[in-house]
């Protein structure tokens, strides 16, 4: 299962934070298809029906069908830059 480290689930908490009005708000991440490697994240304001939930010190994560079998051992990291921008990372879990 997608684990989180401490720095994403910081990221994490501050972009729901920023969601008005949305008390199930969380960041979804989805695959195009079963099997793909190339993955979208966006705040969702609630789960999909199908949608896998990941919890993490306080941070929200709704994995969509395809992209939790894609991250299943793995770890999201995430940085912020110094103009404030955020990169996240996703790396094998150890």
């Amino acid at each position: 299962m997608l684990t989180l480290t401490d720095s994403a689930s910081t990221v994490v908490k501050t972009l729901i934070e920023r969601t008005p009005d949305a008390a199930d708000a969380a960041l979804r991440i989805s695959a195009s298809e079963a099997g793909a490697t190339d993955l979208s994240l966006a705040v969702a304001n609630q789960a999909e029906p199908n949608d896998t939930v990941i919890e993490s010190a306080g941070a929200k994560v709704y994995l969509e069908q395809n992209a939790a079998l894609v991250l299943i051992d793995k770890v999201l990291d995430a940085q912020i830059d110094d103009e404030g921008s955020v990169r996240f990372s996703i790396d094998i879990q150890k």
